[in-house]
């Protein structure tokens, strides 16, 4: 039984634990947002939020802490220079974990989304490329002719190029 015992084991050793928290902390600081499963974000949650306490005030003592903790200079470099002076006059609760709707493929495992809470979700890189080339198109009707042909030429050479590798796969795959 383990009657107060503290902290999940989540399948792995104390070491694979140990590096997992490092990884997990400094990818968060890193990228400010993660997607991982429920047990490993309520897991080092607390770490995380202590490593951003300690962040508030920055000093060669709290720089050499934090080291020691995530072994990784450039998450400790964000965690001070951004996340600490931003958090300043937050009192706690600088993470959150979103529960997202689909499961993981493999084993149907909760999937979350950790973040920080000041984390600004980046646009798609589609959506922007897709409003320039709108806005900079011209409304002459001889682009779209243009467009059309080179549109039906490409789509015919993919259905034979698609073709001629669809039989090649069957041989292969009649041989085995």
């Amino acid at each position: 039984m383990r009657h107060r015992m503290r902290g999940r084991r989540l399948g792995r050793s104390s070491s694979h634990r140990r590096a997992l928290a490092r990884n997990l902390v400094s990818a968060l600081f890193v990228h400010g947002r993660v997607v991982t499963t429920a047990p490993k974000a309520k897991e080092y949650r607390a770490m995380a939020e202590k490593l951003i306490t300690l962040a508030r005030e920055k000093s060669l003592h709290r720089v050499r802490r934090a080291v020691q903790v995530l072994g990784d200079r450039e998450a400790v470099r964000t965690l001070f220079d951004e996340i600490g002076p931003a958090m300043k006059d937050r009192p706690g609760g600088y993470t959150r974990i979103v529960k997202l709707p689909t499961p993981r493929l493999g084993d149907k495992g909760q999937r979350v989304f950790f973040e920080l809470v000041s984390h600004v979700p980046k646009p798609a890189a589609g959506s922007p490329a897709k409003d320039k080339a709108d806005d900079e198109a011209p409304a002459g009707g001889s682009t779209g002719k243009a467009k059309a042909g080179a549109k039906g030429k490409s789509a015919s050479a993919g259905k034979a190029g698609k073709a001629a590798a669809g039989k090649g796969e069957g041989a292969e795959s009649g041989r085995r």
